[in-house]
């Protein structure tokens, strides 16, 4: 293995060193052991249905099924057992913890990419760049035209993420600093979605994880750094945060639930990672 991404790997094991160890200890949890069931966020739903594939393939015994349902949601379809792997794209919240604990189940965090949040406008849109505090003033409504941070005299049309979403969770702490979002803001259930709006609107501001921008959309410069693996990698991106598989307790040795979840570790896994938009935490 040949260098961990510099930032980032000391970054998640000081937030989170009791959970994200892998100290705990269970046995497979999945009664099938031969079947796997993901549930989760829309932004690493990518990451789980590219591996869910090449894993497949390379055992085709082993029936894998991927789900998007939210980052909250598969918090909960841990805790209620009917997931084996939560996807999540933001760390589990200490009330989803405790509930975790009185239902007897282990949450185990899996690190297994990092995200910049990449904020995207229509590719008409001349604005090449916003500051932090600039997209928090456009989601609180105190900038409502294009204008107003040097753009057409034009409405901006506000996209977020529902508040579900571990990318909404993210957005807020990281750009709104906690700050309500304005009244007119429109909310979707998929970054797919954002990104949808956003290329079918001209005045429209998103924001998706990095592995969804592409050419239907334009991506802003955010306090003067474009997101790529460089700036989201060295920590210069203003907007990134980790991503996440979570399972109850650690996997057992030599089970497929084991071997799929530690994918992110192999050369294969993260050529897939980084084939996909987003950091591999580390590099062979």
């Amino acid at each position: 293995m040949k260098k961990a991404t510099a930032f980032w790997a000391g970054a998640v094991l000081v937030a989170a060193p009791i959970f994200c160890t892998g100290a705990a200890r269970a046995e497979d949890t999945a009664k099938d052991r031969n079947k796997i069931v993901i549930d989760g966020s829309t932004t690493v739903g990518p990451i789980a249905k590219a591996f869910a594939e090449y894993y497949t393939k390379q055992n085709p015994g082993v029936n894998i099924t991927v789900s998007e349902s939210g980052s909250g949601n598969g918090a909960k379809s841990l805790v209620n057992g009917t997931c084996d792997v939560a996807s999540m794209s933001r760390f589990m919240k200490e009330e989803e913890f405790k509930t975790a604990i009185e239902k007897g189940v282990t949450p185990v965090c899996h690190t297994v990419a990092v995200d910049g949040i990449a904020v995207v406008v229509h590719p008409s849109n001349p604005v090449k760049g916003l500051t932090v505090a600039q997209v928090r003033d456009i989601y609180t409504g105190n900038v409502t035209n294009w204008n107003q941070v040097g753009g057409p005299n034009a409405r901006i049309v506000v996209i977020s993420r529902d508040s579900s979403s571990g990318t909404y969770e993210s957005f807020e702490t990281l750009v709104m600093n906690r700050e309500k979002m304005a009244g007119s803001v429109e909310y979707v259930g998929s970054s797919g979605a954002i990104r949808q709006r956003v290329q079918s609107t001209q005045g429209a501001i998103g924001y998706v994880g990095i592995g969804f921008t592409d050419r239907t959309v334009k991506t802003l410069e955010i306090d003067k750094i474009m997101p790529n693996k460089a700036t989201v990698a060295s920590g210069r991106y203003p907007i990134a945060r980790p991503l996440f598989l979570f399972t109850n307790g650690y996997p057992a040795m030599g089970s497929h639930l084991y071997s799929f979840i530690n994918l992110y570790l192999s050369k294969k896994g993260q050529e897939m990672i980084e084939a996909i938009g987003f950091v591999p935490l580390t590099e062979y």
